[in-house]
């Protein structure tokens, strides 16, 4: 296997990709495929290259194991916020060469892509090139963004067309591929994983304690980049209309500093705490330590963190997406509602007044797993290259 994924944590950024990551170590569990992770690296040109974020992605080595993973880095260039429609030519430019040389030293079966942009239409032309068969994944902005954005659009459709397998984390993702013009007889569903050793119920009061939140209030979280997409700022009004809740936000980006200010603006700066960009394995103490998770995202495919906050026995208070309504069928597990702070604080409200069962929360993910999700993709995988 030739897997391509332009997100994919490294000790920069630990969190970037990390449920890619999940993904292919549980794969590599397995003993029967043998991988090669690709994670091209996208840098731009002097002096831009010399801004900090890019010099330390240039610093990265070049090949790393990671978790029995053999991860390599061959950088492409880019033009940062103006450059996307080249992203893709430009990864499938940077990375054949290297994919040319490990086929002639063991030829790989298949082609694989785990975002739909830019590493679908490189796997395609890699694909091509090589002569293999070709899997393109979508997880949800990647199709949502840059399958409408003018500048991409016809790129993705057309990998989506050009590709011999699609998969989709969710059915209303696949529905959303189907709409721009993909067959829809091509789409798996394939849901995320979990690690239920670790994303599971915790004693709330000492996971409190842990990041110095009060014991007796409630307490709401969000985890996601800080951007609009997710929506953190509704959560932040919604603290208005409920006076006593703290809300606790994991993640960074761009949206900071105008959450910072709007906290201020609304007097409520002295209930929200900005926890910065927590690793993962810490996570559970965040999600056991709140009563509702929020996270009134404008698109998702089928967010991780819904799947992570049941599994802590956290309900979810999240927008009616398609990927929700497939998730959280059952009213003890969440609410679904408009991205508006009357419509949060009340599903909270309501939440607060019946609070569920961690138990019967759980019950909404008992089926996830990372052996199930790896079990899933290689059959798939195997299909597409006839084993």
């Amino acid at each position: 296997m030739l897997s391509l994924s332009t997100l994919y944590p490294n000790n920069h950024a630990p969190n970037f990709g990390v449920f890619v990551e999940r993904q292919m170590q549980a794969v590599m569990k397995r003993g029967d495929v043998d991988l090669i992770m690709v994670n091209p690296l996208g840098l731009p040109p002097f002096p831009l290259s010399q801004h900090s974020r890019y010099r330390a992605l240039g610093a990265l080595p070049s090949e790393e194991l990671r978790g029995k993973v053999r991860v390599l880095r061959p950088h492409f260039a880019l033009i940062p916020g103006v450059g996307a429609r080249f992203n893709a030519k430009s990864e499938a430019r940077a990375v054949l060469p290297l994919a040319r040389t490990l086929h002639a030293e063991r030829p790989f079966d298949l082609v694989d892509a785990q975002f739909f942009y830019p590493d679908g239409p490189a796997a395609v032309a890699i694909g091509g090139a090589l002569g293999l068969p070709v899997s393109i994944k979508a997880r949800g902005a990647d199709i949502h963004h840059w399958g409408k954005d003018p500048a991409t659009a016809r790129q993705v459709l057309a990998a989506g067309l050009a590709a011999d397998g699609l998969l989709a984390v969710a059915e209303g993702l696949a529905d959303d591929m189907a709409a721009l013009g993909m067959d829809r007889d091509k789409i798996t569903i394939h849901r995320t994983g979990l690690n239920a050793d670790l994303f599971r119920p915790y004693d709330r009061k000492m996971c409190r304690d842990q990041l110095g939140l009060p014991r007796g209030v409630p307490v709401l979280a969000t985890v996601g980049a800080l951007i609009p997409r997710k929506g953190q700022r509704f959560v932040i009004e919604a603290l208005e209309l409920l006076p006593e809740a703290h809300l606790v936000l994991a993640g960074i980006g761009d949206d900071e500093a105008m959450l910072r200010g709007l906290a201020k603006d609304l007097g409520v700066s002295d209930r929200v705490r900005f926890l910065g960009a927590v690793p993962h394995g810490e996570l559970p103490i965040v999600l056991n330590a709140a009563d509702v998770f929020v996270l009134p995202s404008a698109s998702e495919g089928l967010a991780n963190a819904w799947v992570e906050a049941l599994a802590c026995g956290t309900p979810v208070v999240t927008t009616p997406i398609p990927g929700a309504r497939e998730l959280l069928t059952d009213p003890s597990w969440g609410r679904m509602v408009a991205r508006d702070k009357l419509a949060i604080a009340m599903a909270v409200g309501q939440i607060l007044a019946e609070p569920p069962t961690p138990e019967t929360v759980c019950a909404a993910v008992a089926a996830y797993s990372w052996e199930a999700n790896a079990e899933a993709l290689v059959a798939h995988w195997q299909r597409l290259a006839g084993r």
